[in-house]
């Protein structure tokens, strides 16, 4: 309001002064203070403080950092089910994982662009309630599941025997899966709801760093996460792995809680009622991304930082192998530094990015990962070297990426974004699935140094489709 007050006496001032004869300047001078006023509060009303003494942004963010911390840390605690309950010893664990990967993905393929539909025409707090409460039951529900299904005969297809037990694994982990294509579209529709235009840049700073943190910790650090889990609930439990599904399920819980508190302010009317017409929307929304460059442009370049950022989690293992103060299992060291990187870059972005073109930010960000990626080829023995480089991917990751988020949000009308967030999700998350399953593989075949100016190459590819839409005169 007090903007709005400023702005009105500026604008008061600025017709008398027009309007009037006399020479002694008073009213001139009167107009420049106010100036000086707007001025000084625009300052104050921009960077990350007007974002954190927003209580609903806080709630809305709180649940997210449990929601998708949960939805990382899930296929991990999946792979320890199958070491310590499936997996025989003379067995490969790949056939096994590979499973579960595959009922991971399959429904970010089918229902990746659906949810968004559906999310237009639902109420956002409920779907981000329900789809982690939900979810944080069925998690919770494996422990009982496991030892129900545990004396049940399975079955056996060609040479592979299936025990039931994890046939309901894979069920719970396609339904995980499922639920959270609702809430991610949900999610990023709600954003713009809760922050006023101004500040969306710095809340899409502690939103996309808190989705590629989520990223980083959940593959890199979800191990040892769980196993303190399990060693604070043996004592009492008198099982050695249930904490893993606490932490989990508890995660989801805990969001759907804080997520409660969430006011969007939502108007619901008749239309909103009605059910879908699935193709069309699906198609409005296609047709919107085609006649918006600036909106896929983002959307693409958002897929390739993921991919990235996934690609780097696998290989940061055979990086840490070479480095010779580090063990394999320490890995997670290698994309800390990651993150303090997103970190570093994301507290640039909210305090001085808005003075910048989105564009020019995202191509500044994907040349810097780039360069942070060919730099790594070159410093895989030494740990500080390599712990810079790493950092410096991290920055530019913020740099590229929050930006772009910030343009879909803010270039995308309300009524399409849980269609245009659906179809952004549905990219990432078989983006994601690639690296996962490739990146291993091709450092195997290939080499590392070659993996990684593979991915320096795809960052610039980035970086050239950026300032392709930038010079054809797109602005923010």
């Amino acid at each position: 309001m007090a903007k709005e007050g400023i702005t009105a006496d500026l604008e008061e001032s600025k017709g008398s002064s027009q309007g009037s004869d006399r020479g002694d300047g008073g009213d001139g001078h009167l107009h420049q203070d106010l100036q000086d006023a707007a001025a000084a509060f625009d300052e104050s009303d921009r960077g990350f403080w007007p974002v954190l003494k927003n209580r609903q942004f806080l709630a809305l963010w709180a649940g997210q950092i449990f929601s998708q911390l949960a939805d990382k840390v899930f296929l991990v605690m999946a792979i320890a089910i199958i070491t310590t309950r499936f997996q025989q010893a003379d067995q490969p664990i790949s056939g096994w994982v590979s499973s579960v990967m595959i009922a991971f993905t399959i429904p970010a393929v089918l229902f990746g662009s659906l949810a968004g539909v559906y999310v237009d025409r639902w109420s956002k707090k409920t779907v981000l309630v329900l789809t982690n409460l939900v979810r944080g039951l069925l998690v919770l529900g494996i422990p009982p599941l496991l030892l129900v299904t545990a004396d049940l005969p399975g079955w056996t297809i060609g040479d592979y025997y299936t025990p039931v037990g994890f046939g309901a694994l894979l069920g719970i982990t396609f339904a995980v899966s499922t639920l959270t294509q609702y809430f991610a579209p949900a999610e990023q529709s709600t954003l713009p709801m809760l922050v006023k235009k101004e500040n969306l840049l710095s809340a899409n700073s502690l939103y996309t760093t808190t989705m590629m943190g989520a990223v980083i910790i959940g593959f890199a650090l979800g191990e040892p996460l769980l196993a303190i889990a399990n060693g604070w609930v043996e004592p009492w439990s008198g099982s050695a792995d249930l904490g893993q599904e606490l932490a989990v399920g508890g995660s989801y819980l805990l969001a759907g809680l804080l997520l409660i508190l969430v006011r969007t302010g939502e108007k619901r009317d008749e239309d909103s009622q009605n059910q879908p017409h699935i193709l069309e929307d699906l198609k409005e929304g296609l047709d919107y991304l085609r006649q918006t460059p600036v909106v896929r442009n983002a959307i693409i370049q958002l897929t390739i930082l993921f991919s990235i950022v996934a690609a780097l989690a696998v290989i940061a293992v055979r990086i840490a192998e070479l480095i010779p103060v580090l063990k394999a299992s320490q890995f997670g060291v290698l994309m800390a530094m990651g993150g303090v990187g997103m970190g570093i870059g994301a507290a640039i972005l909210g305090q001085f990015g808005d003075r910048i073109p989105y564009t020019r930010l995202s191509f500044v960000g994907s040349t810097v990962v780039a360069g942070g990626l060919a730099a790594l080829a070159f410093n895989l023995n030494t740990l500080w070297g390599t712990l810079i480089c790493l950092g410096v991917v991290g920055i530019g990751c913020a740099l590229s990426g929050i930006p772009m988020q910030t343009t879909i949000q803010n270039t995308t009308p309300e009524a399409m974004h849980g269609k245009v967030f659906g179809l952004q999700n549905n990219a990432i998350n078989i983006a994601l699935s690639l690296p996962l399953a490739l990146a291993s593989l091709a450092e195997s075949w290939v080499g590392l140094p070659t993996v990684l100016f593979t991915l320096a190459g795809v960052a610039i590819a980035g970086a050239l489709a950026t300032w392709s839409i930038s010079s054809m005169g797109s602005r923010r």
